[in-house]
């Protein structure tokens, strides 16, 4: 069976080898770097079995993106601390949003609106969270979404292109991505976001979609796998307009 296998990083600048992968499933971990052939040096290493390849990799690659415990215990807040941390944090604020469906959002009155095909004014709608988001914005930080959509898209993904025009309105920068984009550039498929580039909030969902807690993640070697996969979103991802423009242009 194919594993799945996550990149977890490497430390050279230019060709990308020698690195590590981990197998999601296993937990197995995968290291490649350039082959041990010298035949004095490898007569000398112990329990090596026919088949076995020995590498050689510098030892901060291991120190920096190994594991660094045999069973990860997870850092699980609540939903009211993890609604501190955007007052809390100091220059930006970053989410990838992953899912086909949130069921909080059918619970609002906009979402009915929108599901009977009528127009959305968004102003005054989350009122609250609204002006929390401008007198952050006032304050210089930076509030930036990519939004995955399927192709076609599914209801609430064209709901949350509509609201688009709230949360830019506010401050946020929106922008979107095809899911086939978003799996060529192997991002992860779950959702998260990034705060100052040194805290990850990843969100927890049940099977009914139901946002259920988040777990907190400051190890700085998947910060910094986290960081890689924002970046390359980023870089391929389309304002939400010229999104839903060429969206219109395909119907």
């Amino acid at each position: 069976m194919t594993r799945r296998l996550r990149f977890n990083g490497t430390n050279s600048g230019v060709n990308g080898c020698p690195a590590i992968h981990e197998d999601l499933d296993s937990g197995e971990i995968i290291v490649h770097g350039p082959p041990l052939t010298t035949p004095e040096d490898v007569a000398k290493l112990r329990h090596l079995n026919e088949g076995d390849t020995p590498i050689v990799v510098p030892r901060e690659l291991l120190v920096d993106f190994g594991p660094k415990e045999v069973t990860r215990v997870p850092d699980i807040i609540a939903l009211d601390e993890f609604d501190q941390l955007f007052t809390q944090f100091e220059h930006r604020a970053w989410r990838l949003e992953t899912r086909r469906r949130y069921a909080s959002d059918e619970l609002t009155d906009t979402y009915a609106q929108f599901s009977r095909g009528e127009p959305v004014n968004w102003e005054g709608v989350d009122a609250a969270w609204c002006a929390e988001r401008r007198e952050q914005a006032a304050l210089g930080k930076r509030f930036e979404r990519v939004r995955i959509l399927d192709d076609p898209p599914t209801p609430g993904q064209l709901y949350l292109l509509d609201n688009a025009r709230r949360n830019s309105a506010v401050g946020e920068k929106i922008t979107n991505l095809w899911r086939a984009d978003a799996e060529r550039l192997d991002l992860p498929a779950e959702d998260f976001w990034i705060f100052d580039s040194r805290l990850v909030a990843l969100l927890n969902f049940d099977d009914a979609d139901n946002l259920v807690n988040v777990e907190l993640i400051t190890e700085p070697s998947a910060v910094v796998r986290y960081s890689m996969a924002r970046d390359a979103a980023m870089h391929h991802a389309i304002p939400y307009e010229e999104f839903a423009a060429q969206l219109t242009a395909k119907e």
